[in-house]
């Protein structure tokens, strides 16, 4: 075994690090094991390994914060990280320490062997150096399960870069939420983060929405108009539902790719573009390229490091941290903080969610604002059906958006006048039943903002206020 390569593995679990030290011992290489960090720094104290597996939580404190005071040992000494903690900023630590690779517990000892491999094959990482420290709770992401594990590992290697990200899911999987995370734990994180959706601009718009326009370039426009690459320079610019590009803009856009530079509509000025090109689509734009309504070469222009987003259905485990994470974030949203019994989120977590973590999240608002008390229990969460239950029955096509609220309304009504309803009393029934929901739903979609919420709702942000002041009343007097 002299010239066996050496591999320290650091884990206190004696069971896990048996089971390691034997899968790499039958493949020929030489396993020494450590329990604490104690002893980690007794074997790094003797002689330096050729690989160190390392876990982070550890009996006498933390695996990957202790490791720069043996930087200078270690050198170029590929490491290996293991976690159970499998969030974000574990893996943005393990890239700030030069992990060569970050394995969420559980692993799969062949990946993890796969992986020695491929780090002995190697003299050092090629990764670039990422920040040892980020806040979890700001890139809003939340996911223990392996897919979402996959889509963190992801984002920790691309901060040291500006390479081209295309994010792919479905609607409401989260793919704004990823695209800020690559804008946090990035170089451009000082920069702005601009987001634009190609779907929700009229196509004729578009290019002077992107790249900006010259007084008189077209009727409208009064005086000169930055466009969103202006807008994010430094920073990262985020393209969503790039699907909905039209092909004339799709055409613009590369070119503007290729050159890194661009012109304002109406203007003959040369701009150099500097910002970080993130999209999204939920589309298969592979389809969209056969069918000639995707450029094929706009397409490898921006899917050079694609990013798969899970839907929530393959993702359940993460429902409980889901829920906590949005019940957390209720205040900033003008809400009431409010929990949650361990039997309701279980309840949470058994129904189907095919508008994905958007809708999860919408619910969980309609919950805080509408239960009657602080906790919200088993009853609560029964008595408020989801999108996709409530969207069902009735003899009412689920595209017939107009009938349904005609048939809701008819029942309402019905039961008002069978209850013995008073004069005037039905309107503002009918009013405190609907207000409510539209209001949580509007603030969920404006990220918690009164002020975007309002707007939208074409109010005044005090009588938005007022109306969120009387829904929690009525809520605690239920």
């Amino acid at each position: 075994m002299s010239n066996a390569r050496r591999i320290l593995v650091v884990e206190d679990d004696r069971a896990i690090a048996l089971v390691i030290a034997e899968a790499l011992g039958s493949e020929g290489y030489d396993v020494t094991l450590a329990q604490t960090l104690a002893e980690r720094d007794r074997a790094l104290g003797n002689a330096c390994p050729d690989l160190l597996i390392t876990d982070v939580v550890l009996p006498d404190g933390d695996g990957l914060e202790t490791l720069p005071r043996w930087r200078a040992v270690l050198g170029q000494t590929p490491v290996i990280v293991l976690s159970a903690q499998n969030t974000l900023d574990t893996a943005i630590r393990a890239a700030g320490e030069n992990a060569f690779d970050y394995l969420p517990k559980p692993f799969d000892l062949d990946d993890l062997v796969a992986g020695v491999r491929s780090a002995l094959d190697r003299s050092s990482s090629t990764e670039a150096a990422l920040p040892a420290q980020f806040d979890q709770d700001a890139t809003g992401l939340v996911g223990r399960a392996p897919a979402m594990q996959s889509v963190f590992r992801t984002i920790a290697r691309l901060a040291g870069n500006d390479l081209a990200v295309l994010i792919l899911g479905e609607s409401g999987s989260g793919k704004e939420v990823v695209a800020e995370a690559i804008h946090k734990t990035g170089k451009r994180a000082d920069g702005p983060f601009v987001a634009i959706n190609m779907a929700a601009i009229p196509r004729e718009l578009i290019e002077a929405e992107l790249f900006g326009h010259e007084k008189g370039a077209f009727t409208g426009a009064v005086g000169r108009v930055e466009g969103r690459f202006e807008q994010a320079r430094g920073g990262t610019l985020f393209l969503d539902e790039i699907g909905d590009m039209p092909m004339d803009a799709q055409t613009r856009l590369l070119r503007v790719l290729q050159s890194g530079s661009f012109s304002t509509v109406g203007g003959s000025k040369s701009i150099r573009s500097d910002v970080r090109i993130v999209a999204a689509t939920h589309q298969d734009l592979p389809l969209l390229v056969s069918e000639g309504r995707f450029r094929q070469d706009l397409y490898f222009r921006l899917n050079v490091i694609p990013i798969d987003i899970p839907p929530l259905r393959e993702r359940r485990s993460d429902i409980p941290d889901l829920v906590r994470h949005f019940l957390a974030g209720a205040g900033d949203a003008g809400l009431p903080t409010k929990s949650i019994m361990p039997e309701a989120v279980d309840m949470l977590a058994n129904r189907d969610w095919p508008g994905n973590v958007r809708e999860l999240g919408n619910f969980v608002q309609r919950l805080v604002l509408l239960s009657r008390d602080n906790v919200i229990r088993v009853a609560d969460v029964d008595a408020m059906p989801s999108s996709a239950s409530s969207s069902a029955g009735a003899g009412v096509d689920d595209g017939d958006i107009d009938s349904r609220i005609a048939v809701q309304i008819a029942r309402w009504t019905r039961a008002g006048v069978e209850g013995g309803g008073g004069e005037g009393d039905l309107y503002a029934a009918l009013l405190a039943l609907v207000e409510p929901p539209f209001i949580a739903e509007m603030l969920s979609h404006h990220g918690g903002s009164q002020v975007r919420a309002a707007k939208s709702m074409g109010i005044n942000r005090n009588t938005l206020r007022k109306k969120i002041e009387q829904a929690q009343r009525a809520s605690n007097r239920r």
